[in-house]
């Protein structure tokens, strides 16, 4: 098993369990205690876990916190990706579709691409970078702006780009979402880009793995009832889903690769 692919089963176990020790990762991945503890380093490192005695947790972001694309590229792999499979059903041929940055609308962006005759509109440079790779013929805008950590383009250029738009179906992603703070992004910019992307669009469909659930940045983009739909993974607690389907239009469960070979 290659080191990242060992990354990631400690952060998906993490993500899960919330922390974990040494030595029940050296028997998940059978490699030795020197092996599990490089690991342990080079994620905390990247700032996605904190080591503690025997072990490590997941670290849990701040109001301002705000992690890079690569670094939040690795969390949640199976979770983003069913949830692009699940987000891609509610786009028909022909539509014009905004896409925020972020790297779960950058996952469904793969699955776009399968999608004919769309234009897509979108602030996320590795999202652009999706539909130029595969060069399957969509219409691909890109706003200009200030560029963040995580690859966004935001401020006032931005907005102003987005002021004479309108595109049927806004794909959204979130740093959290609570029923209090609805949802959220730590930096003020993006969110005041964000809220330009929902003011052009006809439909907003929101894509938040479940560990979304419960975080709170400093900046509301919206509130959870704006949303039409959200797209979530089946991770998300009985309570939480509770929750968001009193406050959203309709909530959509996606399967994760056990439960899809169990249903088939």
């Amino acid at each position: 098993m290659l080191a990242r692919q060992r990354q990631t089963l400690i952060l998906e176990h993490l993500g899960r369990a919330g922390g974990v020790r040494v030595s029940d990762l050296v028997r998940i991945l059978g490699v030795s205690d020197m092996t599990v503890r490089r690991d342990l380093e080079v994620l905390e490192q990247r700032g996605l876990l904190d080591k503690v005695h025997g072990g490590a947790t997941m670290r849990r972001d701040g109001s301002t916190d705000e992690p890079g694309f690569r670094a939040k590229s690795v969390r949640e792999l199976i979770e983003k990706d069913a949830i692009g499979r699940r987000a891609v059903e509610l786009v028909e041929p022909g539509s014009a579709v905004a896409v925020t940055a972020g790297t779960t609308t950058y996952t469904l962006a793969h699955h776009l691409t399968q999608v004919p005759d769309i234009t897509v509109v979108t602030n996320s440079i590795p999202v652009a970078n999706v539909f130029f790779e595969a060069d399957l013929g969509q219409t691909v805008l890109l706003t200009g702006g200030l560029r963040t950590v995580s690859d966004a383009l935001v401020g006032p250029i931005a907005v102003a780009a987005l002021h004479d738009l309108h595109v049927d179906v806004l794909f959204m992603g979130v740093h959290g979402m609570d029923t209090s703070a609805g949802f959220t992004t730590p930096n003020l910019m993006e969110a005041d880009t964000n809220r330009a992307m929902v003011a052009a669009a006809g439909r907003l469909v929101v894509v938040a793995d479940h560990t979304k659930w419960g975080t709170v940045g400093l900046s509301r983009i919206a509130r959870l009832q704006d949303a039409s739909v959200l797209v979530t993974d089946s991770g998300i607690s009985t309570l939480a889903h509770e929750a968001l389907a009193d406050r959203i239009g309709e909530v959509l469960i996606a399967p994760l690769g056990a439960e899809l070979q169990g249903t088939s």
